[in-house]
């Protein structure tokens, strides 16, 4: 039985090979060496909430490159099945493969609870809203993919190490772009901590 954990502010982010949309192998050090890197891992592809949180990045990713980071997007599927959805939806982010899920779980994303991806008033309001707004209803997993994989999202400084780890309460639960772009009570994502990680 694995056992679960989360990763913590300042610890070094683990270092995996994925692969790009088109199956080549992509070292995630490779994406953090020159730029700090927004790391989002998304659930599965008929996700509502997915579909709102990569709008916000793409919206927003002007801006973001403005500031000097890179975004990538994770999904759980092969790289044929996330060409064919990120193409449409994220075509200027770096979008990355991890069919074996082994980066969620390095990163610390594991299965949540019926509460966390079904059930919550906050995912039901959600819904309502984002089918009402976008059209966008819950759709049944891919082949392959898994309905209670959570996400979360990283940002990840030249150095290695991690700015902000956000995990989330349930599915509805994503980062504030603002929180992104600006960070906590105007931190520099850019700038080094010092200090040891928190435990």
């Amino acid at each position: 039985m694995t056992t679960k954990f989360q990763l913590k502010f300042n610890e070094l982010a683990p270092d995996l090979s994925l692969l790009d949309t088109n199956g080549k192998p992509v070292q995630l050090s490779s994406l953090w060496k020159d730029k700090v890197l927004i790391l989002a891992f998304t659930r599965h592809f008929g996700c509502p909430q997915c579909k709102e949180m990569i709008d916000q990045l793409i919206d927003a990713h002007p801006a973001l490159t403005e500031k000097g980071f890179r975004l990538a997007l994770v999904s759980h599927s092969t790289p044929e099945e996330a060409k064919k959805f990120f193409e449409q939806r994220a075509p200027t982010a770096t979008c990355l493969a991890d069919p074996g899920r082994s980066a969620y779980r390095a990163y610390g994303l594991y299965r949540g609870t019926f509460w966390q991806t079904l059930i919550s008033p906050r995912i039901w309001s959600s819904n309502k809203r984002l089918e009402k707004t976008k059209g966008y209803k819950p759709e049944l997993p891919r082949p392959g993919q898994d309905a209670y994989q959570m996400s979360g999202t990283f940002i990840i400084g030249t150095d290695g190490r991690i700015r902000m780890p956000y995990y989330y309460d349930d599915i509805a639960d994503h980062p504030p772009v603002d929180l992104i772009l600006h960070g906590v009570m105007g931190a520099d994502w850019k700038k080094p901590f010092d200090q040891k990680p928190l435990a």
